[in-house]
């Protein structure tokens, strides 16, 4: 018994060290692009490891010089950032009274399911209409109007994902509030988002994720630096005749970082989260 479990715990530990491997294999070579010259990302056969290590491309791309590559890089990079919290917090905002909503009243789950549903729809079928509705608000080329757009994704995909958080809480918890006197935002606020911190923070990072990730929208309804986005940056460096890869991975690198540090700082609460809905009692 015991040399099966010893075997069994070895067998864990291998499989999540290669799952580990091919996760951050891409990011490792990612980032020895970045470090790497241009001789060596375009000698035959490949240098899979760089004699030099060149860390310019990384100030390159991070000046803050007048009409330089940085400047346009840096200003992208905060319009990642302002569109993605903006989005991620309005539809929070949204998504947890609906989501508390739909968990306790189930005749109106049909309803959520119906907006769920949109997804089906492929992104280029909703950009006329979204379109004309950003041109005749004025919104069109705006971190606002970006932020709306996501906010048609992140909202229904947030109050989806709250609601199932929300199933398993026990409903006495609330009929106890209520006798004890506590109007319902009390009882939202006091009883219920405490418990359900685990699943606000894991559809939070998701929610996060999807926005800044999207590329999409953000290359229809933005044309200049004024709302351009991080997605949309990257993709005018590979844009002209001959792409400087290893701009391009330093690039990706950078992008790479915000996210990063979302999961780590709530790491705890997303794992926390993606187990709630297993548990149950």
């Amino acid at each position: 018994m015991e040399h099966q479990s010893r075997a069994f715990s070895i067998f864990v530990h291998a499989m999540a060290l290669l799952v580990a491997m091919v996760i951050l294999a891409p990011l490792l070579w990612l980032f020895i692009m970045s470090v790497s010259s241009n001789a060596d990302l375009s000698a035959k056969p490949l240098h899979f490891w760089p004699e030099v290590f060149d860390f310019s491309r990384y100030g390159q791309l991070l000046s803050r010089s007048n009409n330089s590559m940085g400047e346009a890089f840096v200003a992208s990079l905060f319009n990642s950032i302002k569109v993605a919290s903006m989005a991620t917090l309005i539809a929070l905002a949204i998504g947890i009274p609906a989501g508390w909503a739909a968990s306790r009243n189930p005749r109106v789950g049909w309803s959520l399911g119906a907006v769920v549903a949109t997804y089906m729809l492929p992104p280029v079928a909703l950009s006329v209409p979204l379109y004309m509705i950003l041109a005749k608000a004025g919104l069109l080329n705006t971190t606002w109007g970006l932020a709306l757009v996501y906010l048609s994704i992140l909202a229904p995909f947030s109050t989806w994902l709250l609601k199932a958080g929300f199933d398993p809480i026990p409903r006495d918890l609330e009929m106890a509030a209520a006798i004890d006197g506590a109007r319902l935002d009390q009882t939202l606020r006091i009883v219920i988002l405490p418990l359900a911190m685990p699943v606000i923070a894991t559809s939070l990072i998701f929610a996060f994720l999807l926005a800044w990730d999207e590329f999409f929208y953000a290359l229809l309804f933005t044309s200049n630096q004024q709302a351009k986005t991080l997605t949309v940056a990257i993709a005018d460096l590979a844009g002209g005749r001959v792409s400087d890869y290893g701009l391009i991975a330093t690039a990706g690198v950078l992008a790479a970082l915000p996210p990063v540090f979302v999961g780590v700082l709530m790491q705890r609460a997303l794992i926390s989260g993606l187990t709630n809905g297993g548990v149950k009692g």
